[in-house]
């Protein structure tokens, strides 16, 4: 980005983001029809984006919105060097992955016990060893997964989850050939303090940056502030939605993910490289709102980017 400040010595030089939009952004809107999901999926595809959550493959009567997952992903045009992924919450739905192709798989269990049962209608344990199922059944097709701990910074019902526990389960599925782990602020409860903490209990069980993603919610206004701490530990994996899209079904309260095009925009400007056109993400988040139809939360889909100028009264 023209004019963007000299990297400090402790931001990474690049990260890679991860774009949830069209699953974890329109699962709480009411049903998109597939040409539409596609449409915006293809647009992602387009900026740079090198990896994108595509679908979910979860029971319509769970969450309607994520009906036609197997359309989705064959519908959708394949851009070279762009992982597509799914959500998947059992067995069944990692088969059904597999066969549409996907590259990624993610497979998700709660730290909070409550959490995972209203979720998935399971214990903790009960999770944690089927994903160690899932991940065998991914591997054996050649297919890598990324084990994601929600609620891992607090749940609406528990309140605030021990770290020890969050690192406890992530070693479990480290341990149960994860190929990457993946942090959720499902309801937006993170603070960088919260942040720094959780990093230093994962790092206690051998759980080092260059393995996580963390995926932020912008709930109560700290997500942008909680990327900055994380980068400052070597994080260089975030998950983001276009225009904001986003929350979870069972989190009351949970709105939507960090930005996307505004995560992008402060990165760039801080000298960490993203890889994306800044200005097609922004015709993204657009489109996204139209699909939606409601206004979206992104500020710079609104304001432009900084450097953006206008021409002077006469």
């Amino acid at each position: 980005m023209p004019g963007s400040l000299q990297r400090m010595s402790t931001w990474p030089s690049a990260v890679e983001i991860g774009e949830v939009g069209p699953r974890d952004g329109l699962q709480n809107e009411a049903t998109v029809p597939v040409a539409d999901r596609i449409r915006l999926i293809d647009a992602l595809s387009a900026t740079g984006l090198r990896r994108i959550e595509a679908v979910s493959f979860v029971s319509p009567a769970a969450i309607p919105p994520m009906a036609g997952a197997g359309e989705v992903m064959a519908g959708i045009t394949r851009r070279p060097g762009v992982v597509y992924r799914a959500l998947v919450p059992n067995v069944k739905g990692a088969e059904l992955a597999l066969a549409a192709a996907a590259d990624e798989i993610e497979v998700v269990v709660s730290a909070s016990e409550t959490h995972n049962r209203r979720n998935v209608k399971r214990s903790v344990d009960e999770s944690v060893a089927a994903a160690a199922e899932l991940t065998r059944l991914a591997h054996d097709a050649s297919t890598p997964v990324e084990a994601i701990v929600s609620t891992a910074f607090g749940c609406p019902y528990e309140g605030d989850v021990p770290e020890d526990r969050v690192a406890g389960i992530a070693a479990r599925l480290r341990d149960g050939g994860a190929d990457r782990l993946s942090f959720g602020d499902t309801t937006g409860m993170a603070t960088p303090a919260r942040v720094q903490s959780l990093l230093e209990a994962l790092e206690a069980v051998g759980i080092t940056a260059d393995f996580i993603s963390l995926h932020f919610h912008n709930t109560r206004g700290t997500g942008l502030a909680n990327v900055v701490t994380a980068l400052e530990r070597g994080v260089t994996r975030f998950d983001a939605s276009v225009g904001g899209l986003g929350g979870c079904p069972y989190a009351p309260g949970a709105t939507g993910n960090i930005v996307t095009e505004d995560l992008v925009h402060m990165l760039e400007d801080m000298g960490v490289d993203t890889g994306i056109d800044l200005d097609a993400l922004i015709d993204c988040a657009h489109l996204a709102q139209d699909i939606v139809g409601r206004e979206l939360p992104g500020q710079v889909m609104r304001a432009g980017p900084r450097t953006a100028t206008v021409e002077a009264p006469a």
